[in-house]
Order: C-alpha cells, then structure tokens, then sequence
C-alpha cells in the first residue's frame, strides 16, 4: 500500500505484534548470561515490525528510552518482546516494548524489561514520510498515549536544562562536585 492511500488512521492492535526467541549459549557473555546486546537487537527488530506495519512503510530507529535489565536472561529461556505503537507524530511513531523470559521447565515467568523506541517512518527515496493517526482502542490505549506525551515533555525538559547546565558549567567552579566521587584530575 503506498503512502498516498494509507487510512487516516489505523488501530493499535494493527501493530502489534510478538516476538519470541528461545536463548541459546552463543547469547551469553562470559558470567552465563545473555547479553544486553542480543536483547537489545532483538527488541530493535521488534520496535521496526510494530512501527513498519502501522506505518505501512520502512521505518528507521531514531532513539531509544528506558532501557534497564531488570533481571538476567538465561541460557534456555525464551524471550518473548510484546511490542505496539503507543504513539505517532506527524512521521514518528513512539513503540512501546514489555521483554519477559520464560523458564520452559519451571514455567516461571518473568519480565526483563520494558523500554521505548522512537522511529521515524521513510519513503522510497529516504525522506520522512506522514504515518497513520493512531485510533486507541482500549483505556490502557489512552494511557500509554497519554504517559507517551508525558514523556516527550520530560525528555524534553531534561534536553533543555541539560543544555543550560552544560553551557554555564564553569570547570573550575564546579571541582568541588568531583570530592565524593570515584575519579582523580590527572593534570
């Protein structure tokens, strides 16, 4: 479907979509555990399916937001990685992943991790291209897409007096901070 004849808006449940790995030993670093690379490809791979089939087009990897390791992945799990668009721009599309492992054996089931990407949908000659509104289906539809705008404000607000502190931070001024820290000036 190209872009000129994609609906004005398509539903959440349209881009969802699962993922699911089983952890194999090559995976794991030398503690025994998966690697946070390997997840995070893996929820990379994830973020563009969701993104791509709202937008019905190429989507690329803009930012990534909140990703922490809550708990290991082991070797022999399976990973699965629940994504779904939470949100869209004009040309962005804000992809919300939950990351659980599951002991096939056991049958424990934990969640590793949730995080957020930002993609950008392309056009055929690589130029941000309109994406579908987003119709929310569900109350936790309209929660997602409203802590999804939340977000964008504080990262926004963050960028911002990170900026500011960072323009007026005056080296010598500001050595006392380094007192209780780990680190010693080499010069």
């Amino acid at each position: 479907m190209s872009a000129d004849h994609l609906p004005a808006y398509r539903p959440v449940s349209h881009s969802r979509v699962t993922l699911t790995e089983l952890m194999i030993p090559s995976y794991a670093n030398f503690g025994g555990k998966i690697h946070g690379g390997i997840l995070l490809s893996l929820m990379d791979k994830v973020a563009y399916a969701a993104a791509s089939k709202h937008a019905g087009t190429y989507c690329v990897t803009v930012s990534v937001d909140g990703v922490n390791f809550l708990q290991p992945v082991e070797v022999g799990e399976l990973v699965s990685l629940l994504a779904s668009v939470n949100y869209v721009g004009r040309t962005s599309l804000l992809v919300g992943i939950k990351v659980i492992a599951e002991d096939v054996r056991s049958g424990s089931v934990k969640h590793t991790n949730t995080c957020y990407f930002t993609m950008v949908a392309k056009d055929d000659e690589g130029r941000p291209s309109q994406v579908p509104g987003l119709l929310l289906e569900t109350p936790d539809d309209t929660r997602r897409f409203l802590e999804a705008i939340k977000r964008r404000e504080f990262k926004e607000q963050y960028r911002q007096e990170f900026d500011n502190a960072r323009s007026i931070l005056a080296l010598e001024e500001q050595q006392h901070l380094l007192e209780k820290e780990r680190c010693q000036l080499g010069y």
